[in-house]
């Protein structure tokens, strides 16, 4: 399969998928950071590719999109924008609705599994300056999240907190199996975690 295959294949699969430098909880550009900050605040799920682990979709992707800089947005297979669009369509109202309708319009055939993004932005909401880790495929996840928020509180407080922000998923079965490891900033220093930053990036 030629890059431009992967990359159109991509599109067709996922009806919100952002291009970016970095992972949602680490992006490596201000662009990039602005423009996941707001699809995180419309808590609309969306797949992503980190470019910085794939050149060659970095190097391909601009003459499919005609954009030449990244992030890139692209909404059931049409390109949205890059930041300052993202940005501004947020800021007329515009943006939400457009996401929202991007995935109703696949709820019938789409997974009915939770997407990292999504836990990450559930969590996110209640930990916002927390870093956060996903491990798993499908509704069955191992998430460690540290957070100056843990500081003081006992271990189960801390996991009744955080399985609280995502009561919504585990009451409908969208996520059903979940290991859960809390650490304050101090408690995670010396852990030598195996998996990457943040969410998975898409298989190529």
């Amino acid at each position: 399969m030629s890059t431009k295959d992967i990359i159109l294949k991509q599109l067709a699969d996922n009806p919100v998928i952002i291009y970016i430098k970095g992972v949602p909880s680490a992006p490596e550009c201000g662009f990039s950071a602005k423009a996941i900050a707001i699809l995180n605040e419309t808590k609309v799920p969306f797949a992503y590719v980190d470019v910085l682990k794939a050149p060659f979709i970095r190097d391909r992707l601009p003459s499919v999109s005609k954009w030449p800089t990244f992030p890139q947005l692209f909404v059931k297979g049409e390109l949205l924008g890059g930041a300052d669009i993202v940005e501004s369509m947020h800021n007329d109202g515009s943006l939400l609705p457009l996401l929202q309708a991007a995935v109703q319009k696949t709820d019938e055939t789409a997974p009915t599994t939770i997407s990292h993004s999504e836990v990450e932005a559930l969590i996110g909401a209640d930990y916002p300056q927390a870093e956060i880790h996903i491990e798993g495929q499908g509704c069955d996840l191992t998430i460690s999240v540290i957070s100056d928020l843990f500081d003081g509180q006992t271990l189960i407080k801390q996991h009744q907190g955080v399985m609280a922000t995502l009561a919504e998923p585990l009451a409908s079965g969208r996520l059903h199996a979940v290991t859960l490891k809390t650490y304050t900033p101090a408690q995670w220093q010396p852990q030598q975690p195996a998996a990457g930053t943040g969410l998975l990036q898409i298989q190529l």
